[in-house]
């Protein structure tokens, strides 16, 4: 008998839980990331980066949203991955901080990255009627995404991955349950 597994196919929605920091909204995200297969079935070492469209499909970008009060930063930022792209993996160290001007409000926020290695790609996910996923090598993934801040956040992700004594020594793994999604 196979595991079957359920995930609750509704986003969170509304402000009232949202974290702030000095009067700037938190929002977290990931740059979900894979190797490619070669021909023969194993990894390279080529990097594979996951960018999604915004809900109104006019721009590119990585998976992110606010920070709730209920939750890790970590956290957040699997459940952000999965509702906006579907995917589950590894979360690693954060990738960095950044204040920016929100185009949609004018206002300042605060975004944390992280970078996360994919170990699943769901058929189904909450956002998927809203958004389209695409894998693309990471020149395309870093001209393609809008945010001056998330292409840092890619940059710093490639250093990282291109350094052995830059990488970090373990990621966390983060489980997000039906509980934590509605």
């Amino acid at each position: 008998m196979g595991v079957e597994k359920m995930v609750c196919l509704v986003s969170r929605t509304g402000r009232q839980f949202q974290r702030y920091n000095k009067g700037r909204r938190q929002v977290v995200g990931c740059i979900p990331y894979r190797f490619k297969l070669s021909s023969d079935g194993k990894f390279s070492d080529e990097l594979e980066i996951l960018v999604i469209s915004s809900q109104k499909g006019h721009a590119m970008m990585f998976p992110k949203g606010g920070w709730e009060l209920d939750e890790s930063v970590e956290e957040a930022a699997a459940r952000e991955s999965l509702e906006e792209a579907g995917v589950l993996g590894n979360i690693g160290h954060q990738l960095g901080k950044w204040d920016f001007l929100s185009k949609s409000r004018g206002t300042y926020y605060e975004g944390l990255m992280f970078p996360m290695l994919v170990t699943e790609q769901l058929d189904l996910w909450p956002e998927q009627h809203a958004r389209q996923r695409i894998w693309m090598n990471v020149v395309d993934a870093r001209e393609a995404c809008r945010d001056w801040w998330m292409k840092e956040a890619l940059d710093v992700l490639v250093e990282r991955l291109s350094s052995p004594l830059n990488q970090p020594k373990e990621n966390k793994t983060i489980s997000i349950s039906i509980e934590t999604m509605c």
